[in-house]
């Protein structure tokens, strides 16, 4: 069954047939992307053995104050002779090109970029972005912190200079390598998530912001028309609803990686649209769980509940059952 919605991404998609991976770090004025700017970037674009086959590495000039100069190591006689972002929003879209964007931290790292290009104009072609701290947090590393640097000498890849937007990106770049080695061995879901662009009348261009997953998916209305109810026994059918309880061996991610990936739809609340109910304890005592017996929604381990997800039956697509006859058009108008 062919994915439907881009969240996601088996381990098995990490290596052979993956479009590729595009490593970004920038260093910046302040924690604000609306606020502050970018001082310095590094965008490494990897080939399937992990090497850097192209890159774009510069200090910016970004014409503001460099704020805490004590922590990334600017000043503004640095900055004064370097490139605008502009000079070299080309390069960096090249790179990026094609490939998932990936970043240690990605919200902060692909707010920041986005916002330098939405500055003067230009769109970046990503679409696709994986953030090394939630694959980390996945792999169970049992690290004190998931910080870079902790994650860097777990691996036993060498750090030249913490908060330097090159050597953060090339470190980075070593320790993918093994985590994705670490996330086929364990089976872990590989947290990609897919971005938007939309271009306004008047020619600006705007990024889709990377949110919380579950607050995200809780608004989407879904590519499938709800089936409704799962009956146990039988195949799950895209455009279920499914509702998470904190009963789950699975982190709630990726569950909702991986019923987006397969079409059907996350719920945040149990209700009368509400499918089936993930939870691995047959009669709980409160929450989703306990709301979901007391309403008749069915439960669902995750472990079969992903068992499952190998054989979701088509849905009916929303535009499908619209029906869009000029008659019907004009008698839903009039």
């Amino acid at each position: 069954m062919a994915a439907v919605t881009g969240w996601g991404r088996p381990p098995s998609e990490s290596a052979a047939g993956w479009p590729g991976w595009a490593v970004l770090d920038v260093e910046t004025s302040g924690f604000r992307p609306d606020r502050a700017r970018v001082l310095s970037i590094a965008v490494l674009a990897l080939d399937v053995d992990g090497q850097v086959e192209r890159s774009v590495v510069s200090l910016l000039n970004p014409g503001v104050d460099p704020g805490p100069t004590h922590v990334h190591g600017l000043t503004a006689e640095m900055l004064a002779g370097a490139p605008r972002f502009s000079d070299i929003v080309g390069e960096v879209a090249e790179v990026l090109h094609g490939r998932t964007l990936v970043a240690h931290n990605a919200a902060f790292d692909y707010a920041f970029v986005t916002a330098e290009a939405e500055l003067v104009g230009a769109a970046l072609p990503v679409d696709t972005v994986m953030c090394t701290v939630d694959l980390a947090r996945r792999l169970d590393l049992g690290l004190d912190n998931l910080r870079l640097e902790t994650l860097a000498a777990h691996l036993q890849v060498p750090q030249s200079k913490a908060h330097d937007a090159l050597d953060d990106a090339l470190v980075l770049s070593r320790v993918l390598d093994p985590m994705l080695r670490r996330a086929r061995e364990r089976d872990v879901w590989l947290p990609v998530r897919p971005v938007s662009r939309q271009r306004w009348p008047n020619g600006h261009v705007t990024h889709a912001a990377l949110e919380p997953l579950k607050k995200w998916a809780a608004r989407q209305p879904g590519p499938f028309v709800n089936p409704g109810r799962y009956v146990p026994g039988r195949p799950l059918v895209q455009g279920m609803r499914v509702a998470l309880a904190p009963e789950c061996t699975r982190r709630h991610d990726e569950l909702v990686e991986r019923l987006l990936h397969a079409g059907l739809a996350y719920s945040d609340a149990v209700d009368a649209q509400t499918s089936l109910v993930l939870c691995n304890d047959p009669r709980p005592a409160q929450g989703k769980g306990f709301t979901a017996v007391e309403s008749g929604v069915p439960l669902l381990g995750d472990a079969e509940f992903l068992a499952a997800l190998s054989a979701v039956r088509p849905g009916v697509a929303v535009e499908e059952f619209i029906d869009t006859t000029p008659a019907a058009v004009q008698g839903a108008l009039f």
